[in-house]
This record gives structure tokens, C-alpha cells and sequence, in this order.
């Protein structure tokens, strides 16, 4: 038996919003036995725009059942049936929510009317319910009401059964089918041909527009488990409706999958990726001149205007840092912001400091050293690449490191040596980096030291 499902609500998701009218078609597979309709309250106002959509008012349902009081009866309805809807995973979701809050469990096969027509009627320009029954000439009597989408959607089903030579039905009902929790818009045949190595995805939207980068160890798996549950949540339920399509870029190993991730995300500003469009490094060292011509070091937050001559994601690590630099290089504490206090200065006391904080030093050869600090940075910084799999086995895969920042990507041949750092940058890909791409790349050499292939500082 099927349950014909159709719902009006009070908007997209439902973990926020509620039901205002539901109708369930009762279906043996030959014809209709029996029919289900009810105006709901939904408990909150309804907006305008979905008043006039619907034409179902505040006033309709004020004196409606809420949907605790019609709740058991609707379970009633579903819970031995197969569940079909058009675009099943939005009145499934809502269902399930309104269903559980109200202490009962539905879990059942699901058909979609929208995916069963990609597959009985396919090369049609769009597979909204109002165009389907267009093309198909089907009436539709009270469209946008639940009644009138259900009987719409219970003809539409009757011409599928009696067009479907394949089996395509059947085919969805074996077992779990997966496809049954893939978007709407998202066909089987883009998953089956997604590979199952280390790589970038890309979700894009209907009109080809990237609006998710995610990476992977396995692309297929990973694509899979997005589509796993069917959060009701505004975003999740948003983001699976925008799905049409999906690419990818295959990569020699999960790193390189990662990095690609970073640099994509940055590159397209996906609608979607969150966390790591924010990412910057948080802190710097800065220098600067005072009034009295010495140069000073200090940290602080990362500043657009101003370049750094370090970076680092950690205030205890710059500290660290600066307290080295000032015993190694002589440099006065109060002048790096390392001592704060008003009393005399500690590198004096201790030997270290020449007297820059009391002009007892000339800025000239105080300066000399602090350049000479700032200068051992970027010596003291490491150059190397890390060798990895390729794309396949004729190939090899290189990250390159340069004087500590991260240079690019990109592959070789198997049989090519690699002798230097610039014969090796004429194979690779350059692309922008930041300081959580440079420690992944310095985590990864550290579990892996063999895998690490270092370079002099001149980078020969």
C-alpha cells in the first residue's frame, strides 16, 4: 500500500516551522482506497508570502486541530505503507520531526514522484509538479493546497506505473535504496560515477555555481554521508534542495585533498563552507620606528595594513619567540614589549640589553641587531618537499616548503629525479597560503619524516 503524501507549512525546514494543512491519498498500486485531509494550526503565525501561496489563512486555522491531536491517526495512515511524495525528503522531514515531538517513531520505504519522472520521462526541462502535469496533461484542481498537489501527484503516480517498463519502481523499493535520500535535483548516475580515492568535491547549484568544496580520503563515501540523515534544520534542508550537480578533482593523497580544500574554498567562497573561509593567521610580529629612531618589535593581532615579519596562531608561541630573539640578539625587553613595567630594565640588569631604553645606545648599532634578528627568521625557516603518491602509479606526487611557507603543489613522473628546489618548482602549481595549510603540511612531516626531502636555504 501507498501513502500519498502532500503538505502545506509555514516555510522550508522543519525544525522552526509547522504544518498548516496535510492530505494522504491511500493508493494498493491499481487505484485510490481512500483519501485523508485536514487543515492544521500550526501554533505560530503564518507568514504572507505563504498565505498568498496557498491561500491558507490565519483565520482558516485558528479553530483547526493542532497536529498533537491529529498525530496518532496520521501515524496511523503511514506507518505500514510506503511513504510518496513529490520530492518526498521535504514532507518526510517534517513528518518525522512534527511526529517524534509528538512521542511517535515513522520509519518506512520512500518513493519520490520527482525522481521516478527523471527516470520514466527524462530529458524534460523541469520536473516541478506544475510543469510534469502541464507536459503530461494532467489537471491539477486547488494547486498549492494539499488536497489538490496529493490528487495531482496520485494521477501523476498512476502514469508511472503503467509507464514504467523498466522497473525503475521496484528497483527503488529493493531493499534501502539510497538513491531514495539523494536531493531532488541530484541524479543516481552522477554518485555511481564518483570515484573512491582521496580528493575535492564540489556541490553546484542549478545554474553550474559552486556552492560547497569539501575534501575526502574516499570521494564517494564521503559524497554519500551527506545525504546519510535528513536534518530537519533550515540549512541542511536549503543546502540539499540547491544540490543539481556534483564534480571533483582527484588527488594523489589526503593531504594534497586537503590543502585543495583550502585553496578552493578561499578561491570560489563556496555559499555554504563555513568554517575555514574565516581562517587567517591570528597573530604577527611587526617592527616599526619609534620617535627616537630605534626599531621596535612587537606582537599583535594580524592588521591588514601592516606586514609581519612572522606569523603565528598562538600569543604564547609569539612570546616565546620574542623572549629568544632578545637574549640572542642583545635586545632590550622594554623595547619588544617584553618587560611592561616602569621599573629598570631587566636585560640591563642581567648583561643583555646595552642601554637602548636609555639612549645609552646609539640607534644605529642597536637597530643593526634587531635587522639581524628579524633576518634570522627567515634563515632559520625550513625548505623541503614532501614526496607522496601520485594519481596513479607512473606519478609522484610533491608539496613543496619554501623558506617555511608553503609554495604549492603538483605532480611528476615516477622516473623524474628531483635534484633542486627551482627544478622542482617548474612542475609544481603556486597558490596562496596560510598558517593552517603550512601546519598541516608540517604535521604531516613530522608522522612521515621518509617521506621528506630537504632543501639547503639558498635552495640549491
Amino acid at each position: 500500500m501507498y501513502a500519498i503524501v502532500d503538505i502545506e507549512t509555514t516555510g522550508s525546514y522543519a525544525a522552526n516551522n509547522g504544518i498548516t494543512e496535510i492530505a494522504i491519498v491511500l493508493h494498493d498500486g491499481k487505484k485510490v482506497t481512500g483519501r485523508y485531509e485536514r487543515l492544521v494550526n500550526p501554533g505560530i503565525p503564518i507568514p504572507r508570502y505563504i498565505q498568498a501561496l496557498t491561500g491558507i489563512t490565519n483565520e482558516m486555522v485558528a479553530e483547526a486541530p493542532s497536529f498533537e491531536e491529529i498525530a496518532m491517526e496520521v501515524h496511523d495512515l503511514l506507518k505500514d505503507n510506503i511513504f510518496l511524495a513529490h520530492n518526498v525528503n521535504f514532507d518526510y522531514s517534517f513528518l518525522v520531526h512534527q511526529l517524534a515531538a509528538c512521542g511517535f517513531e515513522l520509519d518506512c520505504k520512500k518513493l519520490c514522484t520527482v525522481r521516478l519522472s527523471r527516470k520514466v520521462f527524462p530529458g524534460l526541462p523541469s520536473y516541478s509538479l506544475g510543469n510534469l502535469c502541464r507536459h503530461l496533461n494532467i489537471g491539477i484542481n486547488n494547486r498549492h493546497r494539499a488536497g489538490g498537489d496529493a490528487e495531482a501527484t496520485a494521477l501523476l503516480f498512476d502514469l508511472i506505473l503503467s509507464l514504467d517498463s523498466q522497473g525503475h519502481m521496484q528497483t527503488m523499493l529493493k531493499g534501502r535504496n539510497k538513491e531514495q535520500y539523494l536531493p531532488a535535483h541530484l541524479s543516481a548516475e552522477q554518485i555511481d560515477r564518483l570515484p573512491f580515492t582521496a580528493g575535492v568535491y564540489y556541490f553546484h547549484d542549478q545554474k553550474g555555481k559552486v556552492i560547497y568544496v569539501g575534501k575526502a580520503k574516499n570521494i564517494k563515501q564521503r559524497v554519500r554521508s551527506h545525504f546519510s540523515n535528513n536534518n530537519p534544520h533550515l540549512q541542511k534542508q536549503e543546502f540539499l534542495r540547491n544540490i543539481h550537480s556534483i564534480s571533483w578533482e582527484h588527488c594523489g593523497t589526503e593531504l594534497m585533498a586537503y590543502l585543495l580544500e583550502c585553496i578552493e574554498i578561499r578561491r570560489l567562497w563556496p555559499r555554504y563552507n563555513r568554517s575555514l573561509k574565516r581562517f587567517e593567521q591570528t597573530y604577527g610580529m611587526y617592527v616599526f620606528e619609534d620617535q627616537g629612531g630605534y626599531l621596535r618589535l612587537c606582537i599583535e593581532k594580524r592588521k591588514k595594513q601592516m606586514q609581519p615579519v612572522y606569523t603565528f596562531s598562538l600569543l604564547a608561541e609569539g612570546r616565546s619567540l620574542m623572549r629568544r630573539l632578545v637574549r640572542q640578539f642583545d635586545l632590550c625587553p622594554k623595547l619588544c614589549f617584553i618587560q611592561l613595567d616602569d621599573g629598570p630594565c631587566e636585560g640591563v640588569r642581567e648583561g643583555y640589553c646595552h642601554g637602548a631604553c636609555r639612549h645609552q645606545e646609539d640607534p644605529f648599532s642597536y637597530n643593526k641587531r634587531l635587522r639581524d634578528a628579524v633576518d634570522s627568521l627567515n634563515e632559520s625557516l625550513p625548505s623541503f618537499a614532501l614526496a607522496d603518491s601520485g594519481r596513479n602509479r607512473s606519478e609522484q606526487s610533491y608539496i613543496l616548503i619554501e623558506q617555511g611557507k608553503f609554495y604549492g603543489m603538483g605532480y611528476l613522473q615516477s622516473d623524474i629525479a628531483v635534484r633542486d628546489i627551482e627544478a622542482l618548482k617548474d612542475h609544481l602549481t603556486a597558490y596562496p597560503e596560510n598558517d593552517y595549510m603550512r601546519g598541516l603540511v608540517y604535521q604531516y612531516a613530522a608522522r612521515w619524516p621518509d617521506k621528506k626531502i630537504d632543501f639547503a636555504f639558498n635552495g640549491k
